[in-house]
């Protein structure tokens, strides 16, 4: 813990690198176009409130609330030399369903003090926050929708109109941000989560929300270079604890880049594993070859104390100066995570490129044997998102399915909704947008998960192309 003197000295030069950064954001000149700001990823201009949509095939009846998704959506123009994929204004895309019909797609940017002023709106109530628009994650919690990202930025609560409401920081206990991935344990009904903020690169905090949504324990965990950990998981034991070389880099923020963050192959990998209620120094941490990790699927313990868990691999992130994440390679892999020899053994599910896995979220925790993940273009591709097919691993026959949605149409992340609430795993749909850049509209797709390389159930098409962003979920309503 530094001294005041040393805070005060580090606020000094901080803010000092902060003016150097921002001229360079702005500065910064390319003859290269960027990516993340062309193609399906043009940023939409406009906010839409549109029914009468067309629907094809049927909406089953029981699907009752709104599909819901997050992503970047810059508001104003940004430098496209200097723009990274992840650093845009967050815009939530919705589409309500109720009693077997479509009553309306709707767009909206999470409002910061700078939308709502460009919009002449009175600024929402609440903290100031590193992200006024988070812009990665929108999940029910506590009986409130809430608009999430990570690196010291605030919840945003919307409305089920997605209308921001108030930015919180639940009452001073995450003054030092959220996370973009909350997991809750529904054997439990609290929610675990590993948050970091940019600007303290020696703690991390395991933090857990009662079933009301307030924060019961925000316990600091001693870290090393300021790790980017996007996610974690739990089992009925521990947290797991992703610290991988991707970390805070100074020079890329003096550069004036989005997105500060870098590989560094001399920070060392390793996985911990936090017991639920054990201190920060009782965490076990587990070597690692090196490679990082956005997203797990499920984790779960075995009888023999060891802990599984699934996840998107990549070899490395961020280490060619691109606009997005560009991974060398990407593969669906299994961790065998042994506290008693601390290391970590890694076999290969699927070397495929592929990633946002999601699972029937009843199980998080806990033994499991359906994962679904989206495709992705090979290594070396220009763009992150453009292949055109999702995946269904059945882990406990070792087999995977294909759904190919046909050229031209590019799914996003696909979430699992049970049919009913004693449904069998992998009794429900899966729901989730595909941009078709052949009309440049985007459909709301629903799929059996049981017929997963069947014809959709149903698509509700939406006469706006949505831009590929990250992640969302299905919100029951009354």
């Amino acid at each position: 813990m530094p001294s005041p003197v040393e805070a005060a000295i580090r606020g000094v030069v901080t803010k000092g690198l902060m003016g150097v950064a921002s001229f360079n954001r702005v500065h910064r000149k390319t003859k290269a176009p960027n990516p993340y700001l062309t193609g399906i990823h043009t940023p939409l201009k406009t906010e839409h409130t549109l029914a009468d949509l067309k629907v094809t095939g049927a909406i089953p009846a029981a699907l009752n609330g709104l599909y819901l998704r997050n992503g970047p959506n810059p508001f104003e123009a940004p430098n496209p030399a200097t723009h990274h994929w992840f650093a845009g204004d967050g815009m939530l895309h919705g589409v309500r369903l109720e009693g077997g019909k479509a009553l309306w797609y709707r767009n909206r940017w999470i409002r910061s003090a700078e939308i709502s002023e460009a919009l002449g709106e009175k600024p929402i109530p609440g903290p100031e926050s590193r992200f006024g628009s988070p812009n990665t994650n929108v999940v029910p919690m506590g009986g409130k929708i809430w608009a999430i990202v990570e690196a010291g930025g605030l919840p945003v609560e919307v409305s089920d109109m997605l209308e921001s409401r108030t930015r919180s920081d639940f009452d001073g206990l995450l003054a030092q941000g959220f996370t973009a991935h909350p997991h809750l344990d529904p054997l439990t009904g609290e929610t675990h989560a590993i948050c970091y903020n940019a600007m303290d690169p020696t703690v991390i905090w395991h933090t857990v929300l009662d079933t009301d949504g307030k924060v019961r324990r925000h316990e600091p965990i001693t870290v090393e270079h300021g790790p980017s950990i996007h996610d974690c998981m739990i089992t009925k034991n521990y947290v797991i604890v992703m610290d991988l070389p991707v970390t805070f880099s100074m020079p890329a923020m003096i550069s004036g880049e989005n997105f500060p963050y870098r590989w560094n192959p001399k920070h060392a990998a390793r996985i911990g594993l936090l017991p639920r209620e054990g201190k920060g120094d009782e965490i076990i941490w587990c070597e690692i070859s090196p490679c990082y990790i956005f997203h797990p699927a499920n984790a779960y313990e075995t009888e023999d104390g060891k802990v599984i868990m699934d996840a998107c691999v990549h070899s490395a992130v961020f280490d060619d100066g691109q606009k997005g994440p560009n991974a060398a390679t990407t593969t669906f892999e299994c961790l065998e995570i042994d506290p008693a020899a601390c290391k970590v053994t890694r076999t290969v599910i699927d070397a495929a490129p592929q990633e946002f896995p999601r699972p029937d979220e009843r199980r998080i925790g806990q033994p499991y044997r359906y994962a679904y993940t989206v495709a992705l273009p090979p290594a070396g591709t220009a763009e992150w998102m453009g292949a055109t097919a999702l995946y269904k691993h059945d882990l406990g026959a070792h087999t995977r399915e294909v759904h190919d949605f046909g050229p031209g149409k590019v799914p996003g992340e696909f979430v699992f909704v049970p049919a009913h609430a004693r449904s069998a795993e992998d009794e429900g749909w899966l729901i989730g947008y595909v941009i078709d850049t052949n009309t440049d509209t985007t459909d709301l797709v629903i799929l059996d998960a049981q017929q997963f390389s069947g014809p959709p159930v149903a698509a509700i098409t939406i006469p706006v192309r949505i831009p590929p962003g990250f992640h969302g979920n299905w919100i029951a309503l009354p």
